[in-house]
């Protein structure tokens, strides 16, 4: 065959692979034996591999204990500069630790950079017993909220993911509860801490997750590893305004753990896009008001709405505002007052609510009465 038809074919061949990874049908090799790709604003499923599989997670299972840390931070429960203080059985922890002596006492803003970061046991045994009184009473908050979650394929026995029977969880429910994790800001301060130390310095923590130093737009989340549960991850990463969960569970080794994660996440944002087309808050709706302390106010979007939509694909959404022009006072803030519509090439995909953004009160007799006589007083 002449070297120039063969240049042409090989050329075509390059050309055709390249497509075909860029396109919908691209196939994605993950060497481990379950995995995930989500979409954290949607929860839209993007890749999956034996997903529902219950399965050791390793020291992931933090996730959840940072979770209730955090939701007990904005609850008011817990300050970032209470003190948390060491007992005998955070002491007795194996594995990954920050080396927390029985009755030392570290913030409760070190102690998420001891789990976060260092994976610490201790940190985790020392910070449930903070919040629940006992490692066991924390672990039945853990499994309470892993419901409410609709994490079905878990089972918590402890706080921190050392092997134990029974201990098990999906790829799904790693990535729900990672979702949930996200929506949390706060938590980036830590999760996303390459080198830092605790002690003033004396204690130097490095991050267990390479991805957060190598990979570009990475979050967290957690990583974990026991001769059990092998290789596990749930890797976030945000570009371009959206953010993507990839789970591995099983890897043979460290560093396929890391490549699978990236590979998923190379997918995600090479084949997918997010648009917002409805922001939480947003006032939508001018309306009249008969009768009210004022006479005209604000419809508002209940919730964000995001469209995911695949890069190879047209297709044009739009919000169809649906509300009635004039509302009788009173009127409660946050009460429905019509809806918008998400519509995709014609069709309903999905609807907002749209709620009143203030309370106005109904006017009393005496002061319709006045407002007729300044009008007619003006007249």
């Amino acid at each position: 065959m002449p070297k120039r038809i063969l240049s042409c074919i090989l050329c075509m061949a390059i050309i055709f692979t390249s497509a075909y990874a860029a396109g919908e049908t691209a196939v994605l090799e993950v060497s481990a034996p379950a995995a995930i790709l989500m979409e954290a604003s949607t929860g839209k499923i993007l890749f999956e591999k034996n997903a529902h599989e219950m399965l050791p997670p390793a020291s992931v299972t933090k996730i959840m204990t940072i979770l209730l840390t955090m939701e007990a931070l904005d609850a008011g429960k817990i300050k970032y500069d209470d003190m948390v203080i060491g007992s005998a059985r955070a002491k007795s922890m194996g594995g990954s630790t920050i080396f927390l002596d029985e009755g030392e006492a570290l913030s409760v803003r070190d102690m998420l950079k001891g789990m976060a970061v260092a994976s610490g046991n201790d940190a985790c045994v020392a910070m449930a017993e903070h919040l629940a009184g006992s490692v066991e009473e924390f672990v039945v908050l853990m499994n309470k909220r892993a419901k409410e979650l609709g994490m079905n394929e878990t089972n918590f026995v402890n706080c921190n993911g050392l092997d134990a029977d029974g201990h098990k969880i999906s790829a799904y429910d790693i990535a729900l509860m990672s979702r949930e994790l996200l929506k949390h800001d706060d938590v980036f301060q830590f999760t996303t801490i390459w080198m830092d130390s605790l002690r003033d310095g004396k204690f130097t923590l490095s991050n267990t997750n390479k991805l957060i130093r190598f990979y570009k737009g990475a979050t967290g989340l957690k990583t974990g590893s026991t001769s059990i549960a092998k290789n596990c991850i749930s890797a976030t990463a945000k570009r371009d305004g959206m953010h993507l969960i990839a789970v591995v569970m099983g890897a043979e080794t460290s560093k396929k753990r890391f490549a699978d994660a990236s590979n998923m996440l190379n997918y995600g944002f090479g084949a997918y896009g997010v648009k917002k087309v409805v922001e939480k808050g947003a006032p939508l709706a001018n309306v009249n008001v008969k009768k009210g302390m004022k006479s005209k106010t604000e419809l508002v979007a209940e919730n964000d709405f995001t469209y995911l939509y695949k890069r190879n694909e047209k297709a044009d959404v739009l919000p169809k505002i649906n509300a009635e022009k004039e509302f009788e006072a009173p009127i409660a803030k946050n009460t429905k007052g019509g809806s918008v519509e998400i519509v995709s090439n014609g069709q309903k995909i999905s609807e907002v609510n749209l709620v009143f953004k203030e309370d106005i009160g109904r006017k009393k007799l005496f002061t319709v009465y006045l407002s007729l006589v300044e009008s007619w007083i003006k007249s």
